[in-house]
């Protein structure tokens, strides 16, 4: 399990170090709302790039680990972020009224050949769900109880991301 504080506002420009500041002129204040709003892009796009770049290194540190263990990696923000559009800034509006920019968030699943094999997971049926399903957070739970085979009440599988892809142990 890793935390990271990714793209959260309003400290942007703290999000990363200087060799991932590639999209320049920056915003580089907490007082966002009197950035020049291309700026503030940027600096929250270079916060994005350093965010990928340690989602990258970590499958890379998985990927050789996998002859001897069968790994998996859930990527998944806990909310996005509004950069000015319609007036709002950062996150935490009431979902009635958020942007799709505070409600749309990125989630990534990766997993080793070896893990989708000991688990027969059918990864071009992920490939094809993923494309066409819409999922939530409230899916993250369910998926990782399935993962790693968790017996409980709790658990709903038509909320676990793998079981439709998955054939019977």
């Amino acid at each position: 399990m890793l935390h990271q504080m990714g793209s959260h506002g309003p400290a942007y420009y703290q999000r990363y170090p200087a060799a991932f500041r590639r999209f320049t002129p920056t915003c580089d204040s907490n007082q966002i709302q009197d950035c020049d709003h291309q700026a503030l892009i940027n600096t929250y796009d270079n916060s994005l790039l350093y965010t990928d770049d340690m989602v990258s290194r970590t499958i890379d540190k998985l990927k050789s680990l996998s002859d001897r263990f069968n790994v998996a990696l859930i990527y998944l923000s806990d909310h996005g972020e509004s950069l000015g559009e319609h007036g709002m800034y950062l996150h935490g509006a009431p979902y009635l009224f958020a942007p799709s920019q505070q409600t749309h968030i990125p989630l990534l699943l990766w997993m080793s050949p070896g893990y989708a094999d000991a688990y027969h997971i059918d990864q071009a049926c992920l490939r094809r769900q993923a494309s066409q399903d819409a999922v939530s957070q409230d899916n993250l739970f369910h998926t990782v109880l399935g993962m790693f085979d968790i017996q409980t009440g709790q658990y709903q599988p038509q909320l676990d991301m793998i079981k439709s892809c998955q054939s019977p142990r």
